[in-house]
């Protein structure tokens, strides 16, 4: 797969996604929530990075409620126009004004406290695509392969990267990069995809 035919796959997957109606959107991210809450790693988590869903992406804002309800520590990403190519998290909580960045996604102001990657026990991570071996389809531009990098070199490390998507995202296996980081499950509104670790 070339790099056009990647592309073509990304916009199909996002259409894809975007077609979905509002009451399929929620319904969606009532599912997955009801799915998430239920495992261990949530229940378990004290610090948990979150992300604003745009352009047709499950909604994590279900999560994001009972996380903050049952005291955990939340987090949101935030690019910065003089970094533009990584991706650091700020703190969020129920009182945390956000403003709307230059790719018009909301996210907290930026501070000079930065939060090591590895501090959290969970990311939940957007996506584009995904195949039945959590292997992920990003936007192409590698914030999150480049932020958790160290995760390709020790897979048990911190934190567990789980994807969120609607199955209609589910794609068959695509050439990978050697940058690309597997997520440790995907989960949907249906289902759990765990990576085969054969």
């Amino acid at each position: 797969m070339n790099a056009e035919e990647r592309q073509e796959l990304r916009d199909k997957l996002r259409q894809a996604r975007r077609d979905l109606n509002p009451e399929q959107q929620e319904a969606a991210a009532k599912g997955m929530h009801d799915l998430v809450v239920e495992q261990d790693f949530f229940t378990n988590a004290s610090h948990i990075a979150f992300y604003q869903g745009v352009d047709g992406e499950i909604n994590p804002g279900f999560l994001l409620e009972k996380a903050l309800a049952q005291g955990k520590t939340c987090y949101l990403p935030t690019l910065s126009e003089n970094t533009p190519d990584q991706m650091s998290f700020a703190s969020f909580d129920s009182a945390t004004e956000l403003v709307e960045n230059e790719w018009g996604i909301r996210e907290p102001p930026i501070t000079d406290e930065d939060v090591s990657p590895t501090n959290f026990d969970v990311v939940f991570v957007p996506l584009v695509g995904f195949d039945e071996n959590c292997f992920r389809l990003g936007m192409g531009k590698g914030f999150y392969d480049r932020t958790f990098s160290f995760k390709i070199f020790n897979r048990r490390s911190r934190p567990l990267l789980i994807g969120l998507a609607h199955k209609c995202q589910l794609t068959d296996s695509f050439p990978t990069e050697s940058w690309d980081v597997r997520l440790d499950a995907v989960i949907t509104d249906e289902k759990i995809y765990r990576p085969d670790t054969a």
